[in-house]
């Protein structure tokens, strides 16, 4: 075992989801894009509240959290996050209070949009919900959280924040080098080939913490990051820095090289959370091929460029897409899909 993976097991970590996730074969879409082989993994699967890749992050921010013996959590994300909607049904398995910041990110949306998906499963969830109006200001919006956990302190309550902005530990990358782990265990176990792998690129934890977990395992399978919520080079210099982070955070060697980040930023315009004609084809072509569900926000822009690097790739070459889940969002854009769908 890598040094990496031993300092991995020594951290603090709440288990709370499904895993092993499915890693399953796209029959459907591999016949539409000239008989590739094509796969996904299946990380909508994880089990709490609707799921998705936010559960594994959440494991190690609530095992700090719980050694330190917090009982509130305070998280800052869009208004239709699936990391917030996570951290809700996490403080209710685990008896916390938590409270919810919103941030405003996505420009020209509508009641629906600010009412339905996420929102009413964090206040189902049980989470107290507060605003922020610059949905740009990473920094701002952690200060605004540290503001609201004085103020609990004050009250009494044991806070936790988990921050949106750089220069904190990225504990939540350190589910997605377990999750490198389980994945290369699959590959081993049914004898499968895996050219490359496509992946969401926004916060940066997933997309880091899985390059870091494969190349710390030996694996050289190239991880090509879509990018969701900033463009190539900013996001390159985000995710430069979150790999420098997880080696500190283990005390161990950096184990990559700048050649490893690889970004496709094509299908992120308009902006952040906004749909554009290749993401809706996309998610069209999940679900009428492959019964898979995805979001407007990360997935439906992964999986178009998944399926771009399908209709590129040389025959023979295998891909799999890690489905990082966040279908409740897409009842926040019923009047966009809607009319696409018609």
């Amino acid at each position: 075992m890598s040094k990496a993976f031993e300092q991995l097991d020594k951290m603090p970590r709440v288990r709370l989801g499904h895993a092993p996730t499915p890693l399953e074969a796209m029959v459907n879409l591999g016949r539409r894009y000239g008989g590739r082989t094509l796969y996904v993994k299946r990380d909508d699967c994880t089990g709490l509240a609707f799921g998705g890749n936010k559960v594994r992050q959440l494991e190690f921010y609530f095992g700090e959290a719980v050694s330190k013996g917090a009982d509130t959590m305070l998280i800052t994300g869009a208004v239709q996050s699936n990391f917030v909607r996570l951290t809700a049904a996490a403080c209710a398995v685990l008896g916390m209070e938590c409270h919810i910041q919103l941030e405003d990110r996505v420009p020209g949306t509508d009641a629906t949009y600010n009412a339905s998906g996420n929102v009413i499963l964090d206040k189902l969830l049980g989470a107290r919900l507060y605003s922020y109006a610059d949905g740009e200001d990473e920094e701002g919006a952690d200060r605004r959280l540290h503001e609201i956990a004085g103020q609990l302190s004050a009250q009494g309550r044991n806070p936790y924040v988990i921050h949106l902005a750089p220069g904190h530990k990225p504990l939540g990358a350190l589910g997605y080098l377990a999750a490198a782990r389980e994945l290369l265990d699959q590959i081993s176990r049914d004898g499968l080939t895996i050219d490359e792998i496509v992946v969401a690129s926004g916060s940066g934890n997933t997309h880091a913490g899985l390059l870091f977990g494969l190349r710390a395992l030996g694996s050289l399978v190239p991880v090509i990051g879509v990018c969701v919520r900033r463009g190539a080079e900013g996001q390159f210099r985000r995710i430069k820095d979150r790999l420098q982070q997880i080696a500190d955070m283990l005390s161990v060697d950096p184990v990559t090289e700048d050649d490893d980040v690889v970004l496709n930023d094509t299908f992120l315009p308009p902006s952040y959370g906004r749909l554009n004609e290749p993401t809706i084809a996309a998610i069209k072509a999940a679900a009428r091929l492959e019964g898979l569900i995805l979001d407007p926000v990360y997935t439906g822009k992964t999986m178009a460029g998944f399926l771009q690097r399908a209709e590129d790739a040389e025959h023979g070459r295998s891909l799999l897409f890690i489905h990082t889940g966040g279908q409740p969002a897409l009842f926040g854009y019923e009047k966009e899909l809607s009319a696409a769908l018609d």
